[in-house]
């Protein structure tokens, strides 16, 4: 069979190259398939039939799931992977830079010359990359406590926190903490809170985005693991986000005070949080627009 590339179906259905990607993408085009970064289009495949029903509308999650299967570099899925990780590891104290969470990401090796890198650091790195699959993968199931304890166990395993036998490394927290010095639910609590929290949240049908935002406030104020509770907090809200076809958003470092105040000022001023997490929001509406992805 003979296989063309993506300029040559562009002009043999009269539509844009960019088209053509995004149909292969979303899985559109049968047996296409990638070699390298390079579409492969059967010669007789015909083209995909256009469909203005909003049912039929392929969403975010419907892409991220067809580009982590699909193994696609250099899409959404990419981004999100490279700069959700670097973010959210980094707000937790993480000193791998940017360049070096994206390297390992793309070669799945690790370049160091004349530097010490935290081992923990680079385990998590490569959990979180897991974690973001997970909640892809599990986006459309109901959140209980079950999916929230894997998640912190995929997240923490390997690490030397996994060598103590205190963390509980996917269980929830056997000794005290506290957040900004704030605190938190006592260990024999949280139980009760978490399900007391779950209950609530999905009595309701539909979500919007105060419910996700007031969910995670809570979240992190029973603070149910002993490390881990923002980052797994904020892998529970773009699940959410995706699951209810609501944008989601990736806090980056620079908002991280914000972000904070906000968590803090929640039940005197919505506003703080709110508006954190929108201009967060805005700035992955902008991926979304660069990848020609409608939201």
């Amino acid at each position: 069979m003979r296989y063309l590339s993506v300029t040559e179906t562009a002009k043999k259905w009269h539509i844009s190259e960019r088209s053509v990607r995004n149909y292969c993408i979303q899985g559109r085009v049968n047996g296409a398939f990638l070699i390298g970064k390079i579409w492969n289009i059967p010669e007789n495949t015909e083209k995909p039939e256009r469909s203005n029903k909003r049912k039929e509308q392929t969403t975010l999650l419907d892409i991220l799931q067809e580009q982590k299967a699909s193994k696609y570099s250099g899409g959404i899925y990419h981004k999100t992977q490279i700069d959700f990780t670097y973010n959210s590891n980094h707000m937790e104290g993480s000193r791998l830079t940017y360049e070096q969470i994206k390297h390992i990401f793309e070669t799945n090796t690790i370049g160091v010359e004349n530097q010490v890198l935290n081992v923990d650091d680079v385990i998590e790195t490569a959990n979180h990359f897991c974690c973001i699959d997970m909640i892809i993968d599990h986006a459309k199931a109901v959140l209980s406590e079950k999916f929230i304890k894997e998640l912190h166990l995929t997240l923490k395993r390997g690490t030397s926190d996994y060598r103590k036998e205190w963390f509980a490394v996917g269980d929830y927290k056997k000794i005290p903490n506290e957040v900004g010095g704030m605190d938190t639910a006592l260990p024999e609590e949280v139980s009760d809170k978490m399900k007391a929290l779950l209950t609530e949240y999905n009595t309701k049908e539909e979500k919007s985005f105060e419910d996700i935002l007031d969910f995670h406030v809570r979240f992190e104020r029973i603070h149910p693991f002993q490390d881990g509770n923002g980052r797994v907090g904020r892998l529970i809200m773009f699940k959410e986000c995706l699951k209810y076809n609501i944008v989601p958003f990736i806090i980056e470092d620079n908002l991280k005070r914000f972000y904070y105040r906000g968590l803090k000022e929640w039940d005197n001023e919505k506003g703080y949080l709110t508006d954190t997490c929108l201009t967060a929001q805005d700035k992955y509406k902008e991926y979304l627009d660069y990848f020609g992805i409608a939201y």
